[in-house]
């Protein structure tokens, strides 16, 4: 038996338009200058409190964080909902999932910095809830690179981390994956570039999700 863990922004669906519009926005309605898309693209991964005190440069959460954060939750379903900001799967995924949903000696998971409600989005708005037997997310863990994610997963499953697989493509999925004693596959087709997703602890990168079957089968 084998558990499969997938992150969802940058790993399942492309979401970067998507979160880096309703960042800009935020950071406007607070007074600040636009983001560029590369400042989103590296906070991505991140509960979304601590991505925003990253990216204004805080070494900690503090009470505008907070309040930008819950900015963001609020009108972050009213610019999913305009016409030109879907969040497609990548080319590749939905094969991905239905083939190994269909081997009994694989569990399949999520493990994302989006919130529970957003995770259950992406997951209803694909079909994939069935295959999906665990998920952890930022309102249940620590953010990412804290292990906790991968741990709890592997708890409630009991399965056991070096018999667990997490798939990513940020530096911080590899990072959790490692401290949580699991194999980290990263992903070339996200947000992060294979050199950092290398330097963060990748055991191998996939560059296209047909090469994952060769890396879990």
């Amino acid at each position: 038996m084998k558990l499969v863990l997938f992150d969802c922004d940058g790993t399942l669906v492309d979401s970067v338009r998507l979160i880096h519009e309703v960042m800009a926005r935020t950071f406007v309605d607070f007074g600040y200058k636009r983001p560029d898309v590369a400042s989103t693209k590296s906070i991505i991964g991140l509960t979304l409190d601590i991505a925003i005190a990253r990216m204004q440069g805080k070494p900690h959460v503090d009470d505008e964080a907070i309040a930008m954060t819950a900015h963001y939750k609020s009108i972050f379903p009213g610019v999913r909902d305009e016409g030109d900001m879907q969040t497609p799967l990548f080319d590749g995924i939905r094969p991905l999932i239905e083939t190994l949903a269909a081997r009994d000696e694989l569990l399949i998971g999520a493990v994302t910095g989006k919130s529970r409600r957003g995770l259950t989005h992406i997951l209803e708005a694909n079909g994939f809830t069935p295959y999906f037997v665990v998920s952890r997310t930022a309102d249940d863990c620590p953010s990412k690179p804290h292990p906790a994610m991968v741990t709890e997963c592997c708890s409630e499953t009991g399965m056991d981390p070096h018999d667990t697989i997490v798939i990513g493509d940020a530096v911080y999925d590899m990072q959790m994956a490692k401290a949580a004693g699991a194999t980290a596959i990263g992903v070339a087709w996200g947000y992060a570039s294979v050199e950092e997703l290398l330097a963060a602890g990748a055991d191998t990168i996939a560059h296209h999700p047909n090469d994952l079957l060769s890396h879990i089968l």
